[in-house]
């Protein structure tokens, strides 16, 4: 079992999440964020003064899927996360050693 990380640019939410729901993935955590990487924010001006956003907004996805599926989620988050541009996002793949299901008890992939 693995665990999905996705960064992507906000607009994008409904694009992935329908390419996932397309190869079987059932559940899925966002979270709103803020951060940058290489395109580093920028300059805006308000009340006639200029201010520097250094954390662009994003969102995080994190999900839990079997090993067979890690491949096919991962391409259909970047196909659907990219626009070509700076700031598109990234994916991050890690083990995850147990999962459990609360209000059942059931443990590893019967959880998902």
């Amino acid at each position: 079992m693995k665990m999905i990380i996705a960064i992507i640019k906000p607009f994008k939410l409904e694009e992935v999440k329908e390419a996932l729901a397309e190869i079987g993935v059932e559940g899925m955590t966002v979270t709103e964020v803020k951060g940058f990487g290489r395109q580093k924010g920028h300059t805006e001006i308000y009340r006639g003064s200029e201010y520097t956003v250094d954390f662009l907004p994003k969102v995080k996805i994190d999900i839990a899927v079997r090993d067979e599926l890690v491949a096919k989620a991962c391409a259909s988050i970047a196909e659907a996360a990219k626009t070509g541009k700076i700031g598109d996002g990234k994916i991050f793949v890690l083990p995850v050693e147990e999962a459990i299901r609360i209000r059942t008890g059931e443990e590893g992939d019967e959880v998902l």
